[in-house]
């Protein structure tokens, strides 16, 4: 090896043992305790004591349902709304498009437990100003925190919330990228503003687009947060539990360390599994 790569090394050598320490070794330590029984002293392999749990687990089975559920209603309906944001702060007959950037970006540096402390109180059933309003248009309030599919409307409103803006922002770089060009062009051709959206507009977005589908689904498979502090655990009744959730009540309030594991390396198999197949669906056609 000519001594300039020896240097280099040299120099990456601390980054590249801590990296190893802290990433590559926990990573290859988890899926080796998936293979054991955690809940015997000492440990002992066992292939069947937690991947076996998992194939006929019902918790295992309603989180995944209900991670798969915010994952199909919740990522579509954010990326929408992100694109409709990243295209209205890109036009130039919005003033103080800066002070709006930030504004919508905002909520992702918000402290988590200080905007669920904030969701909780809005949607609260007595007092909260959500059911206020509701109710001021002759519905009946609805009971958030009680109520499965009102919870799980709950969870995605807030992550939608959340993250919306984050998505908008990366998007509105992929706008601005787009040479003005095209668009002069296309209305030169007398091509509408609605033609110029679909026909140029998102063509040319697709890849940022997918990028932003692909960051969302890989969020979505570990969300966390939001059920464990919003919904009280994932309540009512496991109603919002998510596999995020039931990986943190296996492995740290069970300290079954093998079954979390398993559990960790399934929503990991997932995320890469419907990550593959947004990029084979947003695939260029040859």
């Amino acid at each position: 090896m000519p001594i300039r790569n020896r240097n280099a090394y040299a120099f990456l050598a601390p980054y590249l043992l801590v990296f190893a320490t802290f990433w590559i070794w926990p990573i290859i330590s988890s899926f080796l305790i998936s293979f054991q029984n955690t809940r015997v002293n000492p440990w002992k392999f066992s292939f069947s004591v937690n991947w076996g749990r998992l194939v006929g687990d019902p918790a295992f089975y309603n989180a995944l349902y209900n991670t798969l559920i915010i994952l199909v209603i919740q990522v579509p309906v954010m990326i929408m709304i992100a694109t409709v944001m990243a295209v209205l702060l890109n036009s130039p007959l919005l003033k103080a498009r800066p002070l709006f950037r930030f504004a919508f970006f905002a909520p992702v540096v918000v402290g988590e437990v200080a905007y669920a402390a904030v969701f909780r109180l809005m949607f609260s059933f007595d007092f909260g100003i959500v059911n206020k309003i509701i109710t001021l248009v002759g519905l009946p309030a609805v009971s958030w925190f009680d109520n499965a599919n009102a919870a799980m409307t709950l969870i995605i409103i807030a992550v939608t919330w959340r993250w919306a803006g984050y998505n908008a922002i990366i998007i509105l770089a992929g706008l601005q990228s787009i040479p003005d060009d095209v668009y002069e062009a296309a209305t030169l051709d007398r091509v509408s503003k609605t033609q110029q959206f679909f026909h140029i507009t998102l063509p040319l977005l697709k890849p940022i687009i997918l990028f932003c589908v692909i960051l969302s689904v890989i969020g979505t498979m570990q969300l966390f947060t939001e059920p464990f502090l919003i919904t009280n655990r994932g309540g009512p009744g496991g109603g919002t539990e998510t596999l995020g959730l039931l990986l943190y009540r296996e492995g740290f309030r069970s300290l079954n360390f093998g079954y979390a594991s398993a559990v960790a390396y399934t929503m990991a198999a997932l995320a890469v599994a419907i990550s593959l197949f947004n990029l084979w669906i947003g695939r260029e056609p040859k």
